[in-house]
């Protein structure tokens, strides 16, 4: 295989140029492979074999700086810098990162997760760079999904201030996870499609080459000046009025006319947009026809495409897509929004019922939720459905535009808690920290299927900010004999006894249970609390069980803190309650990527490590008291 002349950076530079197809052919081949075994990122990286082969025969690595956008389009990166053999254990634990990281290669430049950030961190190269008197290349590749950040455009202003080479691949594939949207979009579209432009510019070119001894010549000239054939047909040229120069389109999928492009662009002492046209999934049927469906995919089979193991029981995910559409039938004032992720947030159900009502606004948190707050504000009941990870992006809009007026915005946060495999980029694990932290916000966490369908229903009608928080994977169906209304405010106690009480947050109720009846067995009498509400605490409950109990064991998967847990602690202390605190969470630290289960068990989230400290915690208190009777 050719594949396996690769063994190192920069191998590629040494095969010959017809040896550069059937590699590109060989590397589809092997990511279909892998993927369909462990699950990952397909269509994306299968549309930038060719784009990913052009860059690394056009730059020198690690010396030059090559920056990927999100990121997890970076496998054929991966391979053609020597990590072959990572695919073996790719975003397993302890196994090579489905993203760019800097601690796993110096070829890595930066560590991405988050999408239009990486003309930001080209740009601070770029700086670094000038400053010091070095003397490389640094290219940052960004998809047209993600030109739709307001965070792009920041960079790009500022790019076309550069008095030295800096460039910016735009990798457009009209794809970003879900189908582009906006005005970005449909500039690129005109552009992609300016066939009238595309033949004057061929015809123009032909017809000037023929003039003898001078043609060439002046070929030359036109192609470097503002006033050339692009600037004349093409309306608007985004990029080069900002002072940017702009090359393209350039067929993504052309090794040759790839590499010519970034050679040319290498030449050029200021800011360069090189324009790609991709086909996400290309080469393999199943991810051409449904890319969405293969931007992160589980297991699957190769033939088909079908997924390896299906779902047992609906997911969270499936359970709010029901509910919200059930709740738009009877009430037209509820309007979803989601940032260019309907398919994974289940929104593309509402998108189909209620077309009017739904507003996808492309990978632009920071924008859905302030326009989630003119909804508002004008007479709506908004739903934004986000990624908790990608919820962090909009903090400064919940806090200012949402919160501060009180408005009555409904957070639905997708993937909370430990998310797995696509690493410390993607974990959940912050939300009821900065959520806990502002002022007006309400946050709900459901303990099952049935409590996240009556929480959707009770956050729709609440007048105010209030997030309903949810973790990725099926819905829990135990404690189905629980299902007390939703009172705002109020806990709800399952099980009531002395000694010690568990209060869980949301999905931690499973493994709740389990301590329980480890507990038990041990002989400990054990109440059994569903927290339901982080945010307000319910103050009463709070007040009333150490009455009774003299240990309080908070479970969430959070960090600790700012935490439910240490929100209990401070109002204990504030208090003066007589009573001990046993916060159970995620450490002050990032979790890297790896299966949810083994997450759990490596930081603490498992029966055995949690009983066992309970355990402890229990005998010291009963030590302390001992010491105290002896000392009276």
């Amino acid at each position: 295989m050719i594949l396996d002349k690769i063994q190192g950076v920069n191998d590629i530079q040494n095969l010959p140029p017809e040896e550069l197809e059937p590699l590109a052919q060989e590397i589809r081949d092997f990511l279909v492979e892998k993927i369909s075994m462990a699950g990952g990122h397909l269509a994306s990286n299968l549309g930038v074999v060719e784009l990913t082969i052009a860059l690394h025969l056009a730059f020198h690595l690690p010396e030059d700086k090559l920056i990927w956008d999100v990121g997890h389009q970076s496998y054929t990166h991966k391979l053609l810098t020597g990590r072959k053999s990572g695919f073996e254990n790719l975003r397993a634990y302890g196994g090579m990162s489905g993203f760019p990281k800097r601690k796993e290669s110096s070829c890595d430049a930066f560590d991405t997760g988050h999408s239009s950030t990486s003309i930001s961190a080209g740009l601070g190269y770029v700086a670094a760079r000038d400053i010091r008197g070095e003397d490389h290349y640094v290219a940052a590749v960004i998809g047209d999904g993600s030109m739709t950040g307001g965070m792009a455009y920041e960079a790009l202003n500022n790019a076309a201030r550069l008095k030295s080479n800096f460039i910016i691949v735009l990798n457009d594939n009209n794809m970003s996870i879900s189908e582009n949207v906006g005005g970005m979009s449909n500039y690129l579209n005109g552009l992609r499609t300016a066939e009238a432009y595309m033949g004057l510019k061929r015809g123009v070119e032909d017809t000037l080459k023929k003039i003898p001894g001078q043609g060439e010549r002046i070929v030359y000239r036109i192609k470097k000046t503002k006033s050339g054939i692009k600037q004349l047909i093409v309306p608007g040229m985004l990029f080069e009025n900002m002072g940017i120069t702009y090359l393209g389109p350039v067929d993504g999928h052309d090794i040759k006319a790839l590499y010519k492009t970034f050679r040319e662009a290498k030449r050029v002492d200021h800011a360069v947009l090189v324009h790609v046209l991709t086909k996400k999934g290309k080469g393999y049927g199943p991810a051409e026809k449904n890319p969405s469906g293969f931007h992160g995919t589980g297991p699957f089979e190769i033939a088909t495409g079908e997924p390896k193991k299906a779902a047992k029981t609906d997911s969270y995910t499936d359970v709010f897509s029901k509910v919200i559409c059930d709740i738009g039938r009877n009430d037209e004032k509820v309007a979803a929004i989601t940032a260019a992720m309907a398919d994974g947030t289940g929104l593309n159900r509402f998108a189909r019922y209620f077309p009017q009502r739904f507003f996808d606004v492309g990978i632009a948190e920071e924008h859905a939720m302030t326009f989630a707050a003119g909804l508002a504000a004008g007479g709506m009941k908004p739903v934004v459905a986000l990624y908790s990870s990608f919820l962090q992006r909009a903090y400064d809009q919940i806090i200012h535009d949402v919160c501060l007026q009180n408005l009555p915005v409904t957070l639905a946060i997708d993937r909370a808690g430990l998310v797995g495999s696509d690493g410390e980029t993607h974990q959940g694990i912050f939300d009821l920290s900065f959520l806990g932290s502002i002022p007006n916000m309400t946050v709900m966490s459901p303990k099952n299927r049935w409590e996240m369908a009556d929480m959707i229903r009770f956050a729709v009608d609440y007048p105010g900010p209030i997030a309903v928080r949810y973790p990725r994977g099926e819905a829990y169906e135990g404690m189905q004999e629980f299902r007390a209304p939703v009172v705002y405010g109020k806990s709800e106690v399952l099980y009531e006894e002395d000694q010690i009480a568990l209060m869980f947050v949301g999905h931690m109720s499973s493994l709740a249970e389990e301590v329980r009846t480890e507990l038990k067995k041990a002989g400990f009498g054990c109440t059994l609390v569903n927290v339901r509400f982080v945010k307000p605490l319910d103050e009463e409950l709070l007040e009333r069980l150490p009455k009774k109990h003299s240990l309080l064991v908070t479970i969430e998967e959070n960090v600790l803190i700012g935490g439910f847990g240490s929100q209990v602690r401070a109002y204990v202390s504030r208090m003066g309650l007589p009573v001990r605190v046993c916060a159970v969470g995620l450490p002050d630290a990032y979790v890297e990527h790896g299966n949810v289960e083994v997450l759990r068990r490596e930081n603490g989230l498992e029966k055995g490590t949690v009983v066992r400290r309970i355990r402890e915690e229990y005998e010291r208190i009963q030590k302390n008291a001992a010491e105290s009777n002896f000392r009276i």
